[in-house]
C-alpha cells in the first residue's frame, strides 16, 4: 500500500524544527551553537508565528533560554529549546529547577566532542550529564536517543507526550551525525496548538491565571526552608521516577534471536554497530545488537530478556565509557562487558567495531 504521508529529504536538525511546528509546540527559545544551529535557522525561515502562532525567540544566552522554558512550561504551554554540549551545560541549573517543581518541557542536545568547548564534530559524552542529572540534587530527566532523521521527527511529539504525562523535563539526546546528516523523512501529521480551555483541562496545575475564582493560585518554587518538607518533595519525585523506570523503557534489537555476542549502542553509533553485525553474520559469527532508545530509564528489561544466549557484551560509544556503567548494572555481573569508544569527535567505523568484536570473540579469557 502506498504511503501517502509527506516525504522530504532534510537534515535531522531541520526535521526537529518541522516536527515542533507540526506537533503543536507553543514556543521555542534557543541560542545558536554548532552543530544544532539549523533548528533555530529553520524555525526562523518557516515563520510559524504567522501560521500557528508559535513563538520563536533567539534568547541572549542558553541560561536565558532555559529560564524562558521554566516560565513558559509553568503556564502549561508546550515549550522547547535546543543546543549542543557546552550550551546544554549552561542550562543545567534551570533543568534542575524545572525537575524540582515538575515543569514539562523538551530539551534537544545535538552533542559534539568535548570536554570544554571541544570541537564541532559529533560526540556522545553528555550521556551521564543527561541520564544522571547534570544539575544539583536527586532528579532524573527522561532521555530519548534518536538514531535517524526519522527519529528526530518522531521523537519531538513523543518527548512532549512524556513530558506532560509525568510533568518532567524530557531530553532528546542526539549527536552531530544525526543532526547534520540528510535522509528521507516522513513528517508527522499536523496537530493544532491547544486552546486555552484545553490547556486548563490538561494542566490544572499551571500558573496561567485561568479560573482563579475557582482555585487557589498555583505557585512554582524549588525552595523549601524546612528539611522535612524538602524530603517529602524528594520522596514524591522518587516515586514518580520509579514509575517511569517500570513503564517507559524503550529499545530495539537486531539479529538477537540466536546471538551469542552482543553489541550495545545508542544514537549514530548504533547504526555503525548494525552494519558491523551484518558483516560479522556474513562471516558466520552469531552477533546481535541492542539499541537503547531510552537512555533513562535504561532498557534493562529487554537486555535481560535476551541475555540467556549471550556470552559476551561489547558496549560501543563516542566517549570514554559512560553507558557501559548502565549495562554492567543491568546484567549484574552475569556476563563480561567490554567497551569500545572513540572520543573528541571521532566517529567509529563499522570495520573498527567488527575488529573490536572479533577481539572479544577470540579472547579465551
Amino acid at each position: 500500500m502506498e504511503d501517502k504521508r509527506e516525504c522530504y529529504l532534510m537534515k535531522g536538525n531541520e526535521a526537529i524544527a518541522h516536527a515542533a511546528i507540526r506537533c503543536g509546540c507553543d514556543g521555542y527559545f534557543g541560542y545558536p551553537i554548532t552543530p544544532q544551529s539549523e533548528v533555530l535557522e529553520t524555525l526562523s525561515a518557516l515563520k510559524p508565528w504567522e501560521t500557528t502562532g508559535m513563538v520563536v525567540l533567539q534568547a541572549e544566552s542558553e541560561v536565558a533560554a532555559i529560564n524562558m522554558l521554566y516560565g513558559g512550561g509553568a503556564t502549561g504551554k508546550r515549550v522547547m529549546t535546543s543546543s549542543s554540549s557546552p550550551g546544554v551545560a549552561l542550562m543545567q541549573e534551570g533543568i534542575s529547577y524545572m525537575a524540582a517543581v515538575e515543569i514539562p518541557a523538551v530539551i534537544v542536545n545535538v552533542q559534539r566532542g568535548g570536554p570544554g568547548l571541544g570541537t564541532i564534530q559529533p560526540g556522545q559524552a553528555d550521556y551521564l550529564q543527561a541520564t544522571v542529572g547534570g544539575g544539583n540534587g536527586d532528579y532524573n530527566t527522561l532521555v530519548l536517543a534518536p538514531a535517524s532523521v526519522q527519529d528526530m521527527a518522531d521523537f519531538v511529539d513523543l518527548a512532549f507526550q512524556l513530558a506532560f504525562k509525568y510533568r518532567n523535563p524530557t531530553i532528546i539526546l542526539s549527536d552531530g551525525v544525526i543532526g547534520q546528516m540528510m535522509e528521507q523523512v516522513f513528517l508527522p501529521p499536523v496537530k493544532p496548538r491547544r486552546t486555552e480551555e484545553q490547556i486548563w483541562e490538561e494542566c490544572p496545575w499551571a500558573a496561567n491565571g485561568h479560573r482563579l475564582k475557582q482555585r487557589k493560585p498555583n505557585i512554582f518554587s524549588s525552595l523549601e526552608m524546612e528539611a522535612v518538607s524538602m524530603e517529602q518533595r524528594n520522596i514524591k519525585l522518587q516515586e514518580k521516577y520509579e514509575l517511569m523506570r517500570q513503564t517507559e523503557q524503550r529499545s530495539s534489537t537486531f539479529m538477537c534471536d540466536d546471538a551469542e555476542y552482543l553489541f550495545v549502542a545508542f544514537g549514530s553509533v548504533s547504526r555503525c554497530a548494525e552494519e558491523a553485525v551484518t558483516i560479522l553474520r556474513q562471516e558466520g559469527h552469531k552477533v546481535g545488537l541492542l539499541r537503547a532508545i531510552t537512555l533513562w530509564p535504561y532498557p534493562e528489561k529487554e537486555l535481560n530478556r535476551i541475555l540467556p544466549t549471550i556470552k559476551k557484551i561489547l558496549v560501543c560509544e563516542m566517549n570514554s565509557g559512560q553507558m557501559i556503567n548502565d549495562v554492567k548494572l543491568a546484567v549484574n555481573c552475569q556476563r563480561p562487558v567490554y567497551h569500545f569508544g572513540r572520543m573528541g569527535g571521532v566517529v567509529p567505523s563499522p570495520d573498527e567495531l567488527v575488529d573490536a568484536m572479533k577481539g572479544i570473540i577470540f579472547d579465551k579469557n
